[in-house]
């Protein structure tokens, strides 16, 4: 990332992320999307001299995601649901040969492919091949571990607390699943294949859920090891601010002598 990001603010003019700004953020590896809302709020308050602003964010990112997180603040937070709907563009690695409960990092592989000769026998064609049939639109079944609301209890916290839970499919369109490299390697013992892909989509899609898919396509399971989102419309990763940054600039002194 450019260390002056080429998305400016009107930091001059404190007025204007009352009456309504977007701000392009990339949300750091851990944090919750709310995180980075609530760090943005605090420093907000401070920079407009107001009590109360609004902030929100158009499309939550799982912690173990880097990337575009677009926060709007004031009036612009009117635009969210419109800023949401936009295309996403991401990058991602999927460990075939692995499972977690999580379908990311968050958890412990719970289960490794039955035969490992299906994972070493694995090549960048064939996989290329199975990426290519979870393209179009899709009947979505998303994680375990998401946000989603199962009678009316989030579905993480009840996946944590070891429920039973049943998620209903969304629809979804994915327009690229692209293979873009491949390694062999062996993990705890294990053979796996990784496996760097690009992925084009609607609001709404589950990389994770797509990394399980792969793996099930497959016949020896998948989950993701690392997530980045590059570009949410036309706001690029390239040209985002760092939390640190955004929060510096609003805080820094800007008085006269």
């Amino acid at each position: 990332m450019p260390d002056t990001p080429s998305h400016d603010l009107p930091f001059h003019r404190p007025e204007a992320f009352l009456e309504g700004q977007v701000m392009v953020i990339d949300k750091p590896l851990t944090w919750t999307s709310f995180d980075v809302v609530n760090k943005v709020r605090y420093a907000l308050r401070g920079f407009t001299g107001a009590k109360k602003i609004k902030v929100g964010h158009a499309g939550t990112l799982d912690p173990l995601a880097t990337g575009v997180l677009v926060v709007c603040c004031g009036r612009a937070t009117k635009t969210i649901d419109t800023l949401q709907a936009q295309t996403k563009v991401y990058t991602a690695t999927v460990r075939l040969g692995a499972h977690t409960p999580s379908l990311d990092a968050e958890t412990e592989v719970d289960v490794w492919a039955e035969d490992p000769s299906a994972v070493t026998s694995l090549t960048e064609e064939a996989v290329a091949k199975a990426a290519a049939t979870l393209t179009g639109t899709l009947e979505q079944r998303p994680p375990r571990y998401s946000a989603k609301k199962v009678d009316g209890v989030k579905a993480y916290d009840a996946a944590r607390k070891g429920a039973d839970i049943k998620l209903r499919t969304s629809t979804v369109t994915v327009d690229v699943f692209r293979v873009d490299r491949a390694l062999a390697q062996e993990v705890d013992g294990h053979p796996v294949f990784d496996v760097d892909v690009t992925i084009h989509c609607s609001k709404g899609t589950y990389i994770r859920s797509l990394a399980r898919d792969l793996g099930d396509a497959l016949g020896v399971g998948g989950t993701l090891t690392a997530l980045c989102r590059v570009s949410s419309g036309d706001f690029h990763v390239g040209h985002a601010w760092s939390v640190d940054a955004l929060v510096a600039e609003l805080n820094r002194d800007r008085t006269t002598s």
